[in-house]
């Protein structure tokens, strides 16, 4: 069994496909004992650390566009469109308030400092509060306020955090980079989990949370996008970028790329595709 470092990298719904690069390395014998992740690689990779990644994936793959609406609570900030307390709420009722340091596994999100132009690290504290700072896209979510700083998106800086893992005593170095090239060719579902119509109490728990939110829901069902997607390609853009030179310079042993344009930012209700994506790109890499 090989040991691995597995860097997560940023990109919206596309960093749904690193639950199928996770179900890849476990069912071949790799043993991940590192995860640095940043905005949805740090949102997924926590949830993996804290061994609750079956249960959010069951909770994931039923999210309609409805459900997605209502957990986006509007704050009519200028500094975001979204507050982002809905969905870190719903995330910890699904997986629990845990701390970094009583995870299983090294961990660390990275988020940045615009202000003081620099990354920063985050491997100690409410897990939470480092997903919630790392996954501020700019524009989008509200800068989170954390230890004096108001930190965003670590994408901004560093879309795929090697980094943080070359001190590990690991076997294999493993990056995810969601701004690969971009496909012609529509996704097409090759590979389906066994447990992905598995339910248990938990995911029921949350989904009768989302059903209680839209009750009270105050947020508009009808929102102009057009701003933010443009926005949001142009962030896409800039990543791929940041990507390229960032692996170019530090190489790992391993890269496995998602096409930037495999879904949308938001596009959380194409679950299935995108863990089927990731689950063939692991197995195109490793043959």
């Amino acid at each position: 069994m090989k040991t691995v470092s597995l860097v997560l990298g940023s990109g919206g719904a596309r960093g749904l496909a690193h639950i199928g690069i996770i179900h890849w390395l476990e069912e071949h014998n790799y043993h991940i004992q590192s995860i640095s992740g940043c905005s949805m690689g740090a949102l997924i990779g926590g949830i993996y650390a804290a061994d609750k990644l079956d249960e959010f994936e069951q909770w994931i793959r039923s999210i309609t566009k409805l459900d997605i609406i209502t957990l986006l609570d509007i704050s009519w900030d200028k500094s975001g469109l979204v507050k982002g307390d809905k969905i870190i709420n719903t995330l910890i009722d699904l997986v629990g308030d845990i701390k970094i340091e009583d995870l299983s596994i090294n961990y660390t999100a990275i988020a940045a400092d615009v202000n003081q132009e620099k990354e920063i690290w985050i491997n100690s504290g409410r897990m939470f509060d480092a997903i919630r700072a790392s996954i501020s896209l700019p524009m989008f979510f509200t800068p989170h306020y954390y230890n004096g700083s108001h930190l965003i998106d670590g994408g901004v800086l560093n879309p795929v955090p090697i980094a943080p893992t070359f001190s590990d005593n690991t076997d294999i170095t493993i990056a995810v980079n969601l701004g690969g090239k971009m496909i012609t060719k529509p996704i097409t579902v090759d590979f389906i989990d066994q447990n992905k119509n598995s339910n248990d109490g938990m995911s029921e728990k949350i989904n009768n949370y989302i059903q209680q939110l839209k009750k009270n829901m105050d947020t508009p069902q009808e929102i102009n996008w057009g701003a933010y997607e443009i926005a949001n390609q142009a962030f896409d853009a800039m990543q791929s970028t940041i990507a390229r030179q960032k692996l170019a310079a530090y190489p790992p042993d391993r890269i496995i790329e998602i096409a930037r344009n495999a879904c949308g930012t938001l596009e959380f209700d194409r679950a299935e595709e995108m863990i089927a994506l990731g689950y063939r790109k692991a197995q195109e890499s490793f043959t």
